[in-house]
This record gives C-alpha cells, structure tokens and sequence, in this order.
C-alpha cells in the first residue's frame, strides 16, 4: 500500500518572471510655488496643516519657495500627490490666495 508522490520543483525561470513584474509605484514631488501675493504666514499654515510640518520645517520650506521660487513638500505617490495637489489648491482658493501647488515625477 505505499503511494508514490512525485516531488515537484518550482520553475526557477517563472520566478524570476513574477520577481520583475513587481515594482515600487511611480513617487510624484508636491511643490508650492512663489507669487507675489500669498502671505508667508498662509504658506506656512499650509504645509503645517497639509504635510504635518513642524514650525520650524515649514518655515524653512516657506523660505525656500521665497527665495528660490519653489520648493518641494513632499515625495508621495501618485494619488496621494493629486490629492494634496487637490486639497492644497482648494484651500488656497476659499481663503482667497493664488498660491500654486503643482506635482512632478521624483
């Protein structure tokens, strides 16, 4: 009454398939950019409140997009980048600022 199993290996080259299909998401950089017109003040409220900035990281951010024009707040992935893209813009415009926050690809 013995049985008799057949030992099966996976395909090494299958493997190796499925281990390069994966890979890490695309990661998008949130930026704020300068005007002329959007308080320092509002700016740094915005990357406190949207990007859990501490006082004194969103000053220098705030500074950053001051002096050099933009800068970036974050590195996120896509649908997390639209929406603060989304949520920073929306903010901006019912507190009557043309602050402008734009993404590009990391």
């Amino acid at each position: 009454m013995g049985r008799n199993f057949e030992w099966v290996t996976p395909d090494s080259d299958l493997l190796e398939k499925e281990k390069t299909k994966i890979q890490p998401p695309a990661m998008y950089n949130v930026l704020l950019n300068n005007d002329d017109y959007t308080p320092m003040d509002f700016v740094i409220e915005i990357l406190e409140r949207f990007f859990s900035m501490d006082i004194e990281k969103a000053t220098q951010i705030m500074l950053q997009v001051h002096y050099e024009g933009k800068a970036i707040c974050g590195t996120f992935t896509a649908e997390v980048a639209e929406t603060k893209v989304a949520q920073v813009t929306m903010y901006s415009r019912e507190n009557e600022h043309p602050l402008l926050c734009t993404l590009e690809q990391a």
